[in-house]
């Protein structure tokens, strides 16, 4: 049997991880900042690939849909590399969640503003 002792001071360790695992936010600023940043890639992408023949081309992966089969796979790619490389490089820190938040946001407004057509045609000369 276990000293009384032993057993509280197992349990005083057990809820400090406890503590600690609660205020890690690393993993979730991950997943938020690498979603805000694969919108802003999804936007660039489909801008520049109204811009460029040749990008165009390249990124069409499926005819029937044209670029967009390239543009929207290759984002999405690139969003699950992103968190991977930033979920690892983060799991075990504490990041300032309120700053990744906003840089998040504006990502994906920068992003849904490059897909709205009149707003990518103003990045291309149309």
């Amino acid at each position: 049997m276990s000293h009384p002792a032993q057993l509280s001071e197992i349990n005083q360790t057990a809820d400090a991880a406890e503590h600690v695992a609660e205020h890690l936010t690393g993993p979730a600023c991950a997943a938020i900042l690498s979603a805000g940043v694969g919108c802003f890639v999804l936007g660039v992408l489909a801008v520049a690939a109204d811009a460029s023949k040749p990008l165009a081309k390249l990124l069409t992966f499926y005819r029937p849909t044209g670029p967009l089969s390239g543009v929207s796979t290759v984002a999405i790619v690139f969003w699950l590399a992103l968190w991977i490389v930033l979920a690892r490089t983060w799991r075990r820190k504490s990041v300032a969640f309120v700053p990744v938040s906003i840089a998040a946001f504006a990502l994906l407004a920068a992003g849904l503003l490059l897909t709205f057509p009149p707003i990518g045609d103003l990045f291309i000369g149309k």
